[in-house]
């Protein structure tokens, strides 16, 4: 009997702290971080704008991207299991209020600009078989923009290139500065050459998508 109350007593004592943790999760305000983001608009805000490292490529396209995947993000490059030096310097100088906030602004940015509405290509045999050893709908959902979970990304439209680089960055081990840890992503990632992840990257970025880059007022 008292085994089975001590048992019951630390899952009690779980689920608060569990809960607790889940209560106390920043809460986004678009508005307030529309004044945070000073340090992502020199990147994120400039149309084709091209990062030179670890390759030259064109910096994601953030805004409207779903703000708990932003969060996770920043929260990797915080901890080190995303490695890219720029990123992590930001990320460190960022509370946790401050990354639910940017985050939430992002999510929010752009919503309001009209889309042209785009024909969805149909992979090649290949790129569909591709595909389908990955996995990648089951998580990233219809045209890879309705991810199961919001803490996934949206990818669809997304640059090829960065697609690329980010695909690659998965199979990347012992590097101080550059690869990223996931088992998930790592694992899927690294059944595939080079060349067929650029394969996919390309037919992803295809595909219409809700990513934008939306010059902020400094920029434009």
């Amino acid at each position: 009997m008292n085994k089975l109350l001590l048992t019951l007593s630390s899952l009690l004592v779980a689920s608060a702290t569990a809960f607790s943790a889940h209560a106390q999760e920043a809460k986004g305000d678009a508005k307030a971080g529309e004044k945070k983001v000073a340090m992502c608009i020199g990147c994120h805000g400039i149309p084709g704008y091209q990062a030179s490292f670890p390759e030259v490529h064109r910096v994601p396209m953030i805004s409207g991207q779903n703000a708990k995947f932003i969060v996770s993000s920043l929260n990797a490059y915080k901890k080190g299991e995303r490695k890219h030096p720029s990123m992590r310097g930001i990320a460190d100088t960022l509370s946790e209020q401050d990354i639910a906030d940017v985050a939430a602004y992002y999510e929010d940015h752009g919503k309001g600009a009209a889309a042209a509405p785009a024909r969805t290509p149909a992979p090649s045999a290949k790129v569909a078989e591709l595909l389908n050893k990955g996995g990648c709908i089951a998580c990233h959902g219809d045209n890879f923009n309705k991810p199961i979970d919001p803490s996934y990304p949206k990818v669809g439209g997304q640059h090829a290139d960065y697609l690329f680089v980010a695909l690659k960055s998965y199979k990347t081990e012992g590097n101080a500065t550059w690869g990223r840890a996931n088992g998930i992503m790592g694992g899927i990632a690294k059944q595939f050459s080079n060349a067929e992840l650029k394969e996919l990257s390309a037919y992803i970025a295809s595909l219409p998508g809700e990513l934008k880059t939306v010059p902020q007022s400094k920029f434009r």
